[in-house]
């Protein structure tokens, strides 16, 4: 018996040995409980699905192809728990089987009809307690069309989590590099259907750490300005006194403390429900001040306040820099909200010198993290969008931009307004 796929993406890299005629698509890194809504229990455990017990929750694992051709399909089971009826289902066709004590399942014979991504759907049939617990799925076929797949392997280096999480992306700005720049502009827009939970839309970011506004959950929205301690360490409790971020100044109703997990330093965030469709102002200091410090000072400006608010102002001892790295970044910190598209406009980026000079930065470098270079996931793209740099990621749509592109975009000819010496300190 066939089946059509139909695909959801284009191009691909090698992840599957050459020559080899089958691969094993783990659950793990590779899949999601499905819809959103009933995530209240993850039976996505030890990168298997287990203790499945709901039968309106679907699972759904994806996998990419740069070729055509036909496939055989296996799925692998741990454990049967008395078996049960299930359908899988791939593009717009389906097919329904029954389990009994099998440690696989023959799929049967599938067709891949063109390159792209493909949705591998899991359903149960039926009002059982206990579904079976599953391990991934054994694709064969051609050795070229094997050899073109794309997907999480295995999980060495944490990477079902990070796969899970997709790939992060990056806009680099081209700065003048013979001048002591002290302020960096930026402007933020998410569109209406953007606001993925899960999603960070960091508008300034630089060598000492980075700056800008979150989805944490479906109530809660923050602004987040957070500075790396100079000591490497992913435990905040390790650095020592003469190697911690001192907070100097907070803004009202802005939270501070310490974070770790991924560096540490000193974080702040304020509580904010940012609304999609409006343009948010960052504005970040960064310069060198007595004692081998730099300070760092970070001002947020929503349009429905009308003014510009102190988030935090942080001095980081053993560096004595004005501001580098200008870049934006879009990631996804929820490995459960992965599977949704989500996408960032950046407007208008502007830095000031030492000396009081704005200096517009109309040229940019699209980058991205190990999760896109090594192939695991290649949904990301970024670029120009009318006047503004944009990045997108996840979700597993079809375009794909290749990274270390440059860009530019029309220069807008004015500098901010912004009244630098009276902003506010508290």
């Amino acid at each position: 018996m066939f089946f059509l796929l139909l695909p959801i993406a284009v191009q691909a890299q090698q992840i599957v040995e050459k020559g080899a005629t089958t691969f094993f698509l783990p659950i793990g890194g590779n899949s999601w409980q499905y819809p959103a809504d009933l995530n209240t229990r993850d039976m996505l455990r030890n990168d298997e699905i287990k203790e499945w017990r709901d039968p309106k929750v679907s699972f759904k694992t994806f996998v990419r192809f740069g070729r055509s051709g036909k496939i055989n399909l296996k799925m692998m089971v741990s454990a049967t728990n008395d078996g049960g009826k299930y359908q899988i289902k791939i593009g717009d066709r389906k097919r329904a089987f029954t389990l009994s004590d099998q440690s696989e399942v023959d799929l049967g014979e599938w067709v891949v009809k063109d390159t792209g991504y493909y949705t591998l759907e899991l359903n149960a049939v039926g009002t059982k307690r206990h579904f079976a617990d599953i391990k991934g799925y054994q694709l064969s076929g051609e050795s070229s069309l094997i050899a073109s797949a794309n997907f999480v392997p295995s999980n060495e280096d944490n990477f079902f989590y990070w796969g899970r999480r997709g790939p992060s992306v990056h806009m680099g700005y081209t700065q003048p590099q013979d001048k002591n720049i002290e302020y960096y502009y930026n402007e933020v827009t998410v569109e209406k259907g953007n606001d993925i939970e899960g999603s960070y839309y960091m508008a300034n970011g630089f060598s000492g750490g980075y700056f800008g506004m979150q989805v944490n959950s479906k109530q809660e929205r923050r602004i987040l300005f957070s500075v790396w301690s100079p000591f490497t360490t992913d435990d905040p409790k390790a650095i020592p006194d003469d190697h911690k971020i001192i907070l100097k100044a907070k803004g009202e109703g802005v939270h501070t403390g310490e974070f770790g997990n991924e560096g540490s330093g000193g974080q702040s965030f304020l509580r904010y429900n940012w609304i999609t469709g409006n343009t948010y102002k960052f504005l970040l200091k960064g310069r060198p001040i007595a004692n081998d410090y730099t300070e760092y000072t970070a001002w947020f400006y929503a349009p429905e306040k009308g003014k510009w608010q102190l988030i935090a102002q942080f001095e980081r001892p053993k560096t004595n820099t004005y501001l580098k790295g200008f870049h934006s970044f879009l990631e996804n910190f929820n490995p459960a909200q992965g599977i949704y598209e989500r996408q960032v406009k950046f407007g208008n980026q502007w830095v000031r010198d030492a000396e009081g000079n704005w200096i517009e930065c109309t040229k940019g470098k699209f980058t991205a993290d190990q999760t896109a270079r090594k192939g695991y996931r290649l949904d990301y793209a970024g670029g120009v969008l009318g006047n503004s740099f944009f990045l997108r990621n996840c979700g597993f749509f079809a375009d794909k931009t290749v990274v270390d592109s440059r860009f530019e975009r029309a220069a807008l000819g004015k500098e901010p307004e912004i009244d630098i010496h009276n902003l506010p300190l508290k």
